[in-house]
């Protein structure tokens, strides 16, 4: 971490310099995102800054030199260079103990001693948001559906703030075409944007903090103390803490992103309420579920080779997209079961089209959907004990602890009221919400700011004393 007279020195060397050059709209205005963005990345540590930009300027290199290659052969060696390296600097960064202390454990039951030293690697914040949009970047280019930009609007790009640590994965397709063409101050809507920072505010401050200091980690850090009903009630409450710390973080980065001209796509849309697995990937971190499919499923041939040959993709996909999140096998664990529900999903859905040779599918039972959701939502909670575990060990404790009857003292009322009224809240419909920040973006300005400073004052006094990190800041 930086000094505070250091960061200070920096703000005001970088930025303020930057700014003045506004004047000049169509450069000073990127110069000063820029280097906002850099001061926000190096205030966390001031070595990442330069990891940064060398990343930048890797893979505008490679992209410029995809864009100008003709044969194909060459274009394809160039991208996979480019993908070599931002993998190779991820895998280091990230998964080079994770690999190593692996190797010992299997090596070492067969009688082949190999002990590597450990690096303990600081992770930097953010890499694998950063390497994913780096790598849209590159693989779009090859594709022909993104041109290289100047080496000033793809730093711009890989480095803006509002997204840099815990996405949403911004493409550049989505992105550079918002930079060039900068919206208007004054078509600007204001009130969606403080609307969704003030909600993702209380998301993370009040819900998630409030439910993980009371239930989850008590749980999933003592499990041994709990019994059945507040081991379940702590399982169901990281469910709702890590959509509402995940979510509350995407809503707050997608309003500054508004307030600066930028519309970022929607991240979540109620994924609790999803009637399969298939269906909670399309509400779930969507930006991450469309670069999967659109970046690992296809390129690996999707369904395009038979079933057979899609199942084995698509388990891979949810697999290489579990260990993404984290170096730990709980994390492939966790996308593991994701990917044998899908994978049965499908194989189900495929056996009922057969069966149906072609004919009219009968109207499913009204009571379908529901039997959908509690199955999918009770699948996917399973699946986050293996995420928020942090061994097998831990996680199968957890998970025994639900065949313990009766309570050991978490439960409360006040607490059980937070974690069905945030899934409750889920089922609200998207009318009467829209609704509610229309009225808002509404008001007069004055109006706005009272409401605003209510709902601030209010999230302060219903948070803790303290905020934990965000959960994705370590992804």
């Amino acid at each position: 971490m930086l000094f505070p007279t250091v960061r200070f020195a920096i703000f005001f060397a970088v930025v303020m310099p930057a700014s003045w050059l506004l004047m000049h709209r169509r450069v000073g205005w990127r110069v000063f995102i820029l280097g906002a963005s850099y001061v926000f990345y190096g205030s966390w540590d001031w070595r990442f800054a330069f990891l940064l930009a060398g990343s930048t300027l890797a893979n505008q290199v490679f992209a410029k030199l995809i864009h100008r290659t003709e044969g194909e052969s060459p274009r394809k060696a160039l991208l996979f260079a480019a993908v070599g390296a931002n993998l190779g600097l991820l895998a280091y960064f990230k998964y080079f103990d994770f690999f190593v202390s692996s190797a010992t454990n299997i090596l070492s039951p067969v009688g082949i001693a190999w002990h590597a030293p450990l690096r303990q690697i600081v992770l930097p914040v953010g890499i694998s948001f950063i390497t994913f949009q780096a790598l849209s970047y590159v693989i779009d280019t090859y594709r022909r559906k993104v041109t290289p930009v100047s080496l000033l609007d793809f730093a711009v790009y890989l480095s803006f703030f509002p997204h840099l640590v815990a996405g949403p994965i911004v493409r550049a397709s989505e992105f550079l075409p918002q930079l060039r063409r900068r919206a208007n101050e004054r078509e600007v809507d204001a009130g969606l944007a403080f609307w969704l920072i003030g909600a993702g505010l209380f998301k993370k401050v009040v819900i998630s903090s409030y439910v993980a200091r009371t239930i989850v980690d008590p749980v999933f850090n003592f499990p041994h103390q709990h019994q059945g009903l507040d081991t379940l009630l702590g399982i169901y409450g990281y469910a709702v803490q890590i959509y509402a710390d995940f979510s509350g973080y995407t809503d707050i980065a997608i309003g500054i992103a508004l307030l600066l001209g930028f519309r970022f796509p929607q991240n979540f849309n109620s994924p609790y309420t999803a009637v399969s697995l298939q269906d909670f990937w399309r509400r779930w971190h969507m930006t991450l579920s469309r670069w999967l499919r659109d970046y690992l499923y296809i390129p690996l041939g999707g369904n395009r080779s038979g079933k057979k040959r899609g199942y084995v993709n698509l388990m891979l996909t949810m697999v290489l997209g579990g260990l993404w999140h984290g170096a730990a096998w709980t994390f492939v664990a966790w996308g593991s079961i994701h990917g044998v529900g899908l994978v049965t999903e499908r194989w189900l859905d495929d056996r009922r089209i057969a069966r149906l040779a072609g004919a009219e599918p009968p109207p499913l039972p009204w009571w379908h959907p529901w039997v959908g959701r509690l199955i999918t939502f009770n699948l996917v909670c399973l699946a986050w004990v293996f995420f928020r575990a942090d061994s097998f060990h831990l996680a199968f404790e957890v998970l025994g602890r639900l065949f313990q009857p009766g309570l050991a003292g978490a439960f409360n009322p006040m607490l059980v009221l937070v974690i069905a009224g945030s899934i409750a809240s889920q089922y609200v419909p998207a009318n009467v919400t829209g609704g509610l920040q229309a009225m808002f973006s509404r008001m007069k300005v004055w109006q706005q700011s009272f409401a605003l400073s209510g709902w601030l004052l209010l999230t302060n006094v219903l948070g803790p004393v303290g905020i934990a990190p965000f959960i994705y800041f370590q992804f």
